[in-house]
This record gives structure tokens, sequence and C-alpha cells, in this order.
């Protein structure tokens, strides 16, 4: 874990941490449970792939994540958030709260541009159950091609 150099105060160490508009946002997406890099991109909008990577790396050297590599072409890897990762959210929660109080966006406002809720949303747990919420269609994922080309 990086020390934060300004004046000592816990409070500025956090903020220099989290303060960042996409590590909240990652740990919202995170709260349901692990996640591969495009699952978070597609519910990061409009964050490039870039920037997600580069965050994804400094939130993980400050242990609020951990990245697991299942190996495989392509890549399979998943983002989860640590017992220090899982700290953040209630102050997500409380940023929900804080945003609807502020009148900043409601809920409703994403399902329209998006076509979902986001993860720590508690409208996901007030729908049944048994119908699952409408995602984004995932990528094809190719088939394994375990022929051998002779030349």
């Amino acid at each position: 874990m990086r020390r934060r150099k300004i004046d000592g105060c816990p409070i500025a160490g956090a903020l220099q941490m989290i303060g960042d508009k996409w590590t909240l946002l990652v740990a919202r997406d995170l709260a349901a449970g692990p996640k591969r890099t495009m699952e978070l991109h597609t519910g990061l909008f409009p964050i490039s792939s870039r920037t997600l990577v580069a965050r994804l790396r400094d939130m993980e050297k400050d242990r609020l994540i951990e990245r697991t590599d299942f190996g495989g072409n392509p890549p399979h890897i998943e983002y989860a958030l640590t017992e220090r990762g899982l700290l953040l959210l209630p102050l997500v929660d409380a940023l929900r709260v804080l945003g609807q109080s502020l009148d900043c966006n409601e809920c409703e406002d994403r399902k329209k541009h998006l076509g979902f809720y986001c993860e720590a949303c508690p409208r996901n747990f007030a729908v049944p159950r048994s119908e699952p919420l409408p995602r984004p269609a995932p990528s094809p994922r190719r088939q394994r091609d375990d022929s051998i080309v002779l030349l």
C-alpha cells in the first residue's frame, strides 16, 4: 500500500486514494461480485479503456481490488473487491443518497440511457428475482478451434 504525502491527515490520505471519480464507480460496479474488464467498461460509460485499466491497477496497488487471471485465449481476467475495498460501499451508498437528495440524477436516468441500473442501486433488489434485469448482450465468444493445420 502506498502512503499518501500531503499533511499526514487520514482524510487527506483517503481522498487521494478515492478522489478519482472512477474509483468509487468501480467499487459500485463490483459491489455485486467479480466482473471482467469489459463488463466494468460497459457499466462505466464513458470511461476509456486506457483510463479504466490505469484505475484498476491503482486500486490493486492500494489493495482495494484483487485481480484474478484465469488464463486462456482470449485472456480471462476478473476483478473483485477485497475486504479493504468493501469498506468503500457505505460511502458509495451515502453518495447515492446525497445525489438523490441534491436532485443530481435519478436511477431511471441511467436505466433509460444504458438500459440497466447500476450494481449498487436498490431498485435492482425491488425487482422480483425471477426476472433478471436486462443487461447489454455480451460479446460473442469465439468457439475454440482445436484443429491442427498442416502446411
